[in-house]
């Protein structure tokens, strides 16, 4: 079974506590996004693999370590995960970057797919799936059930928000992919949003409604 790890930094806290507060604006709630996207990626990356490379530093030749292989694609599902995807970037600026469009039908709370564009190499890449909110579990499960039809497997889920329900179900549909959450929350309402929650991400984001 994958694992989850649910922060307790103080500074993501912090900053998530302010993300809730209905009264944070527009251009406050966009950086949080990238700043605690940013947090949490540096836990979720904790892991990776190392090589040796050689190299000359200005005194003297030496061995210091680099992340082995391909390296890092970032998957954000549109249109919500694209800032998170933006402060995971300010940590490594050479990660490629795929995109899948997810929206959820608000009567099925199902998800529907409409856009997916990868790397041609991401099947070789450590692949860091993100999105703010898992809810329901639905869109996650679909992101990721859509890069394993492409032959990538080496996926990490990484959100600001979840909530229970949405934790289980993405653990029982892929229990290969380990997940990274900002706050775990209380629970979903009977429309699917998560209490108590932040609102609709990607709303707060782009000032929509």
């Amino acid at each position: 079974m994958s694992t989850v790890t649910i922060m307790d930094h103080p500074l993501i806290q912090h900053k998530i506590g302010i993300m809730r507060d209905k009264n944070t604006s527009t251009k406050e709630f966009r950086a949080l996004v990238a700043e605690i996207a940013m947090l949490i990626y540096y836990e979720a990356s904790r892991n990776l693999p190392l090589a040796d490379k050689e190299i000359e530093t200005p005194l003297i030749k030496t061995t210091v370590k680099e992340i082995a292989g391909k390296k890092l694609c970032v998957v954000p599902i549109l249109r919500a995960g694209l800032h998170m995807a933006d402060g995971i970037l300010t940590l490594t600026p050479n990660a490629k970057v795929g995109h899948i469009g997810l929206y959820r039908n608000e009567e099925t709370l199902e998800p529907v797919e409409y856009f997916c564009k990868l790397p041609s190499d991401a099947a070789d890449r450590e692949i860091f799936v993100v999105d703010p909110m898992l809810a329901t579990g639905g869109s996650a499960i679909a992101a990721i059930d859509l890069l394993k039809k492409r032959g990538i497997n080496k996926i990490r889920f990484l959100c600001l928000i979840a909530a229970p329900e949405g934790i289980e179900k993405l653990q029982a549909a892929h229990p290969d992919v380990n997940i990274f959450v900002g706050a775990k929350d209380e629970r979903l309402n009977d429309k699917g949003y998560i209490l108590p929650g932040l609102g609709d991400a990607g709303d707060r984001i782009y000032g929509t409604r």
